[in-house]
């Protein structure tokens, strides 16, 4: 047999058992806390949980499906899928619904999806074709600040009505090049180069430093209640919470209390205890995307596995620091637990990625 072919094993089941138990507790508290607000828009209690589901269902069926390909093929159409993110975001500026003051969807007849989700999985593909192919040459600031710069175009697109999902996007751009790269000292340029990037975003809107005016002092601006009834919500739930669907802060005090806040009924109906829990199998998840990126038969692995659990880092670090106001409000999910289809539909899909990962070892 030919040493050099790679060799095929089972799925990673640890990493598949902790995706299916994060479905499920998602599904549950997004049921637990949605019930109210879909009976009082929609009279229908299980509104948002169907939608969800069918969503989840779709996730799931896309994550076996990709877990059963070969990750190099997909890294080959990577400048594609770039391209096609590009012009989804475009649409999104010319022909995208608002909802809440922000203009993040596109509708197809009845169904709308956000394609700043497929933007993350398109720039950790692209990114992974382009270091990889460039892993021959030495790897020096410019040719780190050029692979940071193809990232400038889906960045401002997406940057212009999603600022969080912007620095994530950037943020898994400085992750995949400092894992392919050994030298630290440029990532000093970088940060500050980002740094410089996030002041003028925040500089070209001004509802952006009013955000930063509400995180030092949410009690003396309007906008500021939704950060003080989560508060409020995590507080009262105290060591092991009120129980589930015991909360009071779900029944409108919370607006869209299933969206970005939801952590915080999960505090207030199952404490600290259930917290912890949930922060708990977020950290296992991380720390099998990393094994996994670690023992990958190749650079090409390694880098989809890396950049994936910068992502679910990054997201869940972002939302639980919004929810406890310890940075300003960024409109972020958090990961397979917040309402949201296209959200949920393209997580799974990245999970499928890392699964086809860690079906290939070295011989």
């Amino acid at each position: 047999m030919d040493r050099e072919k790679k060799k095929e094993r089972h799925f990673d089941y640890v990493l598949l058992c902790l995706v299916i138990l994060l479905v499920l507790f998602g599904l549950l508290f997004l049921y637990s806390t949605s019930a109210y607000n879909g009976r009082v828009k929609f009279h229908d209690a299980g509104y948002y949980f169907k939608k969800q589901l069918f969503a989840t269902s779709l996730g799931l069926l896309g994550m076996y499906l990709v877990s059963c390909m070969d990750y190099h093929m997909l890294v080959r159409f990577a400048p594609f899928f770039y391209v096609v993110s590009l012009l989804l975001s475009l649409a999104v500026l010319l022909f995208g619904d608002e909802y809440n003051g922000s203009r993040r969807w596109l509708s197809l007849g009845p169904f709308s999806f956000q394609p700043s989700e497929f933007a993350k999985v398109a720039v950790i593909l692209l990114l992974t074709c382009v270091i990889e192919k460039g892993k021959e040459q030495k790897q020096g600031m410019l040719q780190m600040a050029g692979t940071m710069a193809l990232l400038l175009p889906i960045v401002g697109l997406v940057g212009t009505n999603n600022l969080s999902t912007a620095i994530i996007i950037l943020g898994i751009g400085v992750i995949l090049i400092f894992v392919s790269n050994p030298r630290y000292l440029p990532f000093v340029g970088i940060g500050v180069s980002g740094i410089l990037f996030i002041g003028i975003f925040l500089s070209m809107a001004s509802y952006r430093l009013e955000r930063l005016a509400i995180w030092q002092n949410p009690e003396a601006y309007e906008k500021g209640f939704q950060t003080i009834q989560g508060l409020y919500a995590i507080g009262s739930g105290g060591i092991f919470g009120k129980g589930l669907g015991n909360s009071l802060q779900k029944l409108g005090f919370v607006p869209e209390a299933q969206n970005d806040m939801i952590f915080s009924i999960v505090c207030e109906e199952t404490g600290l205890v259930g917290a912890c829990l949930l922060i708990l199998l977020f950290g296992l998840l991380i720390w099998r995307l990393m094994v996994i990126a670690t023992h990958a038969k190749d650079l090409c692995g390694a880098l989809i596995g890396a950049g994936i659990m910068g992502h679910m880092a990054m997201q869940v670090i972002l939302n639980i620091s919004v929810v406890t106001n310890t940075i300003p409000n960024t409109g972020i999910t958090l990961p397979f637990v917040s309402y949201g289809g296209t959200s949920v539909l393209f997580l799974l899909g990245e999970m499928g990625l890392a699964l086809s990962v860690s079906r290939y070892e070295e011989p």
